[in-house]
């Protein structure tokens, strides 16, 4: 195995809570990866970013990012088996805005749970609002959509885990076509208002489906164009590497194809000799750091630290990892550090979970 990196989204806890956190976290393992490193890199987000710190990481190094926007609708689509043929689209989820006090916030999607069959009945009833409007709607799952939009490559938009739960007033879509697609979205929420499958969701106590939110504008073009500004960068060709997911969003996992169902099977991929430069995504963080439950976070990072950072450490110090990447990441940044083999073997660094806070 050459290079693994693993990238943790919301690893790493808010920076008001982080010493408690990592006080209260047992993990020896990440304490070791954390210390003993060859590289370490803090790295803040820009105040103009409209996605998060992962989502640009794992767009880089996909060679998928477009003007500091993760371009991930035409590859997505790849993923999903559909074609994006010449034209230019946006990865649509359907999501929950509700109304606060004084503003619109919309809610965590991966809350929803919507079911494939409610997903097929809110596509199909969204589909006529679209082709009236002469726009293309491509079914992926229950909430990973396509909408094709030639005209709208000016349009720029926010991931929807960068705008969840804050002010929308701030993360709306911006740009000449604006408009237009606040009248799709105004089409789209009159038709779901007295919907049944919301209907049936609200008597079960879950959250109406009530809008929907595009972002990750791309095509065939971008990327190409893409991939030729990242190899002249890099002065060579790209070396994209091997994607796998576990418990995240459906247009990462489309990305992957490789979708592990567990931890088990997620850390099971790095003892594939063959498998080059891995990139693992596990998303199992990001719902409870993002709903401040930090009693889930800390479930959660004990659960990486018994299927993945163990296991890392052990295969570094068998030398069947040349090389790691972690990639930890909040709202507001992410730190990335390299290890080695040899970076391990600095016994002189105790190990500690300083890094988190």
């Amino acid at each position: 195995m050459a290079h693994i990196s693993l990238v943790l989204p919301f690893a790493l806890p808010a920076p008001e809570f982080a010493p408690d956190l990592a006080r209260a976290l047992d993990a020896p393992a990440l304490a070791a990866l954390l210390s003993r490193t060859s590289a370490s890199r803090r790295t803040p987000l820009a105040p103009s970013a409209r996605s998060l710190p992962h989502e640009h990481w794992i767009a880089g190094a996909l060679g998928l990012d477009r003007n500091e926007e993760p371009a991930v609708a035409a590859a997505a689509m790849r993923g999903f088996g559909l074609d994006p043929e010449n034209g230019f689209w946006f990865v649509v989820n359907p999501g929950h805005i509700q109304i606060a006090n004084t503003h619109l916030m919309m809610g965590d999607m991966r809350q929803l749970d919507i079911r494939e069959d409610e997903g097929r009945a809110l596509f199909d009833s969204a589909l006529e609002s679209f082709r009236e409007l002469g726009h293309e709607l491509a079914y992926g799952n229950a909430d990973t959509w396509f909408m094709r939009a030639d005209g709208w490559s000016e349009l720029h938009t926010a991931s929807p885990d960068a705008a969840t739960g804050m002010n929308l007033t701030d993360w709306m879509p911006t740009g000449p076509t604006a408009r237009a697609f606040r009248k799709l979205q105004n089409e789209v929420q009159v038709g779901w208002y007295t919907h049944p499958v919301n209907a049936a969701r609200e008597k079960r106590g879950q959250l109406p489906v009530n809008s929907i939110w595009p972002w990750g504008g791309a095509s065939r073009a971008t990327e190409e164009a893409n991939r030729l500004v990242a190899s002249a960068g890099r002065r060579g060709p790209v070396s994209r590497p091997t994607l796998v997911t576990h418990a995240v969003p459906g247009w990462l996992d489309a990305l992957s194809g490789h979708g592990a169902a567990s931890l088990d099977v997620l850390a099971a991929s790095v003892d594939d000799p063959d498998a080059g430069y891995l990139l693992l995504v596990a998303g199992d963080a990001a719902s409870p750091a993002i709903a401040a439950d930090w009693e889930g976070w800390l479930r959660a990072m004990q659960a990486f630290e018994q299927k993945l950072f163990a296991p890392l450490l052990a295969g570094l110090g068998h030398g069947r990892i040349k090389r790691l990447t972690l990639v930890l990441s909040h709202r507001d940044g992410h730190l990335e550090l390299d290890t080695t083999p040899m970076a391990q073997r600095k016994f002189w660094r105790r190990p500690s979970l300083e890094a988190l806070t």
